[in-house]
C-alpha cells in the first residue's frame, strides 16, 4: 500500500511513498502529513474470524491489511514488545464498570500510558529500518506528558537511533517528567522549554520541514524523523486496539458481532481518536465517535460549529495536562479524508497564517457524522474521580473527562467503551484531592504512598523507584534556543 501527502505534493518529493518510507521521513510537501491511499476493509467475517485471536495475531493481521513493506519477522519481533506489559495476552484490558459501560486500560505498557500501545512496537520497526539501510537517525518528539516517557523507552541505546525528546517545564506531572530526566539512554536528549506543548510541537514541525536544519544534520551524516503522531508509524497501531475493544466486547457477551457501540476517547492531539475513526471506516461497528476535552476546548468547537479558532484562545494549565493542546496534528487527516487535498490545503494554510479556519456549513453536518464532543472542567472531574471508586474503580483524570461525554453526547441506548489513557500513578496528587475532597498540594511520592495505602491501589516498581533516580537532563531552555541544542547534542555524540 502506497501513502500519499495531504497537502498535495510539491514536485520534489515523491507523489507516492511506501510505509516504510513514510514513517523514516514524515514531513510531507507544503508541511502536510503522510496518509494511507486507500484503507482496507475489514468489517463483519474479519471481526468473526479474530475471536479467538489474541492480541498480537489481531495486530499482525491488521498491519498486513496495509500491505505494509516490513518483513513478517520483524513485525512479529515488534509485536512481541507486547509481551512486557502486565498481562502479555491481554496488553489493553477492556473492564466492565457499568452495565452499559466499559473502560479499555491502555495503560499497562512500560510508562503507564497509551503512548506505550504504539511506541513499543513502531520504535522497533523503526530502529530495525535504519540499521538495515545503515543509516543514521534524529528522531523528535514533543510531548504534552506521556510521548516523551515512551518514545525514550522504546529507543533506549537502539543502534542507529538519536532522541531529542522535548516537554513543556511545568507542564507535565512529576511522575511523568521524572520518567523522562532520569533517563539514562546514553542516545537520549531532554529539554525543558518554556512554554507549553503547542510551543514544542510547533517547534518540531519547524525543525521537520527546515531545509537547514537538515543540512546541519546531514553534515553528520543524520537523518530526521518524528515520534509524534505526525508519524503515521505511531497512528496505524492506533488503530488496531478499537477492534480489540468491539472483540472483547463480543467476547465478554456485551455485544454479538455486528451491533453498533460507542467510543469515547479523550482528545488533546486528536491521534487516538484518528485511529478509532480510521477502524471505523475499515468496517468497524461504531455508532459515532464521542470526543471528550478539557477545558482547552478547541475540538469541541470545532466539531460543534465548524470554526477553529485559536486567535485570542491562550492555553489553560488544567489537571488533565496531556490534553492541554489548542494545535492538534491529526485533524488534518479526518479534514483531508472528508474533503480532499485542495481543501485541506486551503483550511491547513488559513490555521497557520491567520490562527482560524472556518468550514462550510455542509463540511460541517459531514465531519458531525462521524464525531459529536463536548467538555469538562477540573471539577466535574474530581467528582467524577471519587464517584467512581466509591464503586470500587480507580481513574485517572483524562479517563474522567470522558464520562462527560458518556452522559450528555449518547443518542442511543449502546455499549460504551471509554478509553483509559493513563494510569492514575502519573496524576497521583490531582486523583488525591480528588479522593479527599480537597485542594492540598501533595507531592507525588506523598499522593502515590496515600492512595496505595488507603485504597488498595498497585504501585508499580517502576513509578516508586522513580524518587531514588538521578537527575540527567536537567536543561531547561527558551524556545529560540532548541535547534542550537540539538545540534549541539548531535555533535557531542
Amino acid at each position: 500500500m502506497s501513502f500519499i501527502e495531504t497537502r498535495g505534493n510539491d514536485g520534489v518529493k515523491a507523489n507516492e511513498v511506501s510505509f516504510s518510507e513514510a514513517i523514516l521521513s514524515p514531513s510531507a510537501s507544503f508541511g502536510g502529513l503522510y496518509v494511507p491511499k486507500d484503507l482496507p476493509d475489514l468489517g463483519k467475517d474479519f471481526i468473526q474470524n479474530h475471536i479467538d485471536k489474541s492480541y498480537k495475531e489481531l495486530a499482525f493481521d491488521i498491519l498486513k491489511a496495509f500491505k505494509i513493506d516490513i518483513e513478517d519477522s520483524e513485525i512479529k519481533k515488534a509485536l512481541d514488545l507486547y509481551d512486557n506489559f502486565d498481562d502479555k495476552n491481554n496488553p489493553s484490558p477492556v473492564v466492565k464498570v457499568k452495565d452499559d459501560l466499559y473502560v479499555n486500560e491502555q495503560y499497562h505498557g512500560p510508562t503507564r500510558a497509551f503512548k506505550d500501545m504504539a511506541l513499543q512496537p513502531f520504535g522497533s520497526i523503526l530502529s530495525s529500518l535504519a540499521q538495515k539501510k545503515n543509516e543514521n537517525y534524529l528522531i523528535l518528539a514533543a510531548t504534552s506528558g506521556d510521548t516523551g516517557p515512551a518514545a525514550l523507552s522504546t529507543f533506549r541505546n537502539k543502534k542507529n537511533i538519536q532522541v531529542v525528546c522535548l516537554y513543556p517545564d511545568g507542564g507535565t506531572s512529576d511522575v511523568q517528567r521524572l520518567q523522562m530526566v532520569c533517563d539514562k539512554g546514553e542516545n537520549l536528549k531532554v529539554l525543558g522549554i518554556e512554554g507549553n506543548f503547542d510551543d514544542a510541537q510547533n517547534a518540531l514541525k519547524s525543525l521537520l520541514s527546515s531545509n537547514s536544519f537538515k543540512q546541519e544534520l546531514e553534515k553528520e551524516n543524520i537523518k530526521l524523523s518524528a515520534a509524534n503522531s505526525v508519524n503515521f508509524g505511531r497512528i496505524i497501531f492506533q488503530i488496531i486496539y478499537h477492534f480489540w475493544s468491539y472483540l472483547e466486547l463480543i467476547r465478554q457477551n456485551a455485544i454479538k458481532n455486528g451491533e453498533k457501540i460507542y467510543l469515547v476517547v479523550p482528545s488533546g492531539n486528536f491521534g487516538n481518536v484518528l485511529g478509532a475513526y480510521y477502524a471505523q471506516k475499515m468496517g468497524l461497528n461504531v455508532e459515532k465517535l464521542l470526543v471528550a476535552s478539557n477545558e482547552n476546548n478547541i475540538l469541541t468547537e470545532w466539531i460543534n460549529t465548524g470554526i477553529y479558532d485559536i486567535r485570542d484562545k491562550n492555553l489553560k494549565l488544567t489537571k488533565s495536562p496531556a490534553m492541554d493542546i489548542l494545535k492538534s496534528s491529526n485533524i488534518e487527516r479526518v479534514i483531508y479524508d472528508l474533503f480532499g487535498v485542495k481543501r485541506t490545503k486551503e483550511l491547513m494554510e488559513d490555521l497557520n497564517s491567520k490562527n482560524i479556519f472556518t468550514m462550510s456549513q455542509d463540511e460541517t453536518k459531514e465531519l458531525q457524522k462521524y464525531f459529536s464532543a463536548t467538555f469538562s472542567n477540573d471539577s466535574f472531574g474530581n467528582q467524577t474521580i471519587k464517584d467512581f471508586l466509591d464503586n470500587g474503580y480507580l481513574m485517572d483524570p483524562h479517563t474522567a473527562t470522558c464520562i462527560k461525554a458518556y452522559k450528555e453526547l449518547r443518542d442511543k441506548d449502546l455499549i460504551t467503551v471509554i478509553y483509559s489513557t493513563a494510569e492514575w500513578t502519573k496524576f497521583s496528587p490531582t486523583v488525591l484531592n480528588a479522593l479527599n475532597q480537597n485542594s492540598i498540594k501533595y507531592v507525588d511520592k506523598e499522593a502515590l504512598e496515600e492512595i496505595s495505602t488507603k485504597f488498595n491501589a498497585i504501585l508499580p516498581n517502576s513509578i516508586k523507584k522513580l524518587f531514588n533516580s538521578e537527575v540527567i537532563h536537567d536543561l531547561v531552555i527558551k524556545k529560540d534556543n532548541i535547534e542550537k541544542n540539538i545540534i549541539s547534542f548531535i555533535r557531542k555524540s
